[in-house]
């Protein structure tokens, strides 16, 4: 029984009354980006935008955006919650109502918005739920959180062109990626910030459906 309340505690979203408290200062993170030395709080420059994605283990996914040509900075953090300024401890638990998620700061002259989309849903299984492969809970969510109404429309676009997508090549899961106005993004601590370029063999466990995201 112990087990049972514990797994439904990590799927499913906590209501207000049940979330940790936090703090109300933010916890310590690095102040530049491991790989390229940009500011990781800003500022940036005026022509830059920002987007915010969870697709599961935020260590996989912040690598996979920093690659890309046009993306300014990158990094860690916890959104789409309730617990102001979580930690990790805290976010594992299914008690902050956060999932893990990478802010990609990016120049749309040289990268659109609808590229880093297509990265999104091709490289993670965005009809798992509250999970992905292995990790389990609430924390690892599909999630995409946009900071325009041109954003919003567009990645809602992206995602019902991904379940025809999915649907023609005979997948039958559901894509399950909640869409929402960004609120506020906590960074993550010092050690999870470009945890993949610190530790080269460490976890990644991002697997995509195999299937092509086109027309985003």
């Amino acid at each position: 029984m112990f087990l049972i309340d514990m797994f439904n505690k990590k799927t499913a979203m906590p209501k207000p009354a049940e979330a940790l408290p936090g703090r109300s200062e933010p916890i310590a993170t690095a102040e530049t980006h491991f790989v390229n030395g940009a500011a990781l709080k800003g500022p940036w420059p005026d022509s830059m935008e920002t987007a915010y994605f969870g697709m599961g283990c935020f260590w996989g996914v912040e690598r996979l955006f920093w690659k890309l040509p046009g993306v300014h900075v990158t990094a860690s953090g916890y959104a789409g919650g309730i617990t102001p300024n979580p930690t990790y401890q805290e976010t594992v638990t299914g008690l902050t109502g956060h999932t893990e998620v990478v802010m990609v700061v990016f120049d749309p002259a040289v990268i659109s918005y609808e590229r880093l989309l297509t990265v999104f849903f091709e490289e993670h299984d965005p009809t798992q739920g509250m999970r992905q492969g292995n990790d389990i809970g609430t924390t690892y969510r599909s999630a995409i959180y946009t900071t325009s109404q041109a954003q919003a429309e567009v990645a809602t676009k992206a995602r019902d062109s991904y379940q025809a997508a999915l649907a023609a090549a005979g997948h039958t899961g559901r894509v399950t990626t909640e869409i929402a106005p960004a609120a506020e993004f906590y960074y993550a601590e010092p050690y999870h910030q470009q945890y993949l370029a610190k530790n080269p063999g460490g976890y990644c466990g991002l697997r995509g459906t195999g299937v092509a995201c086109v027309g985003a």
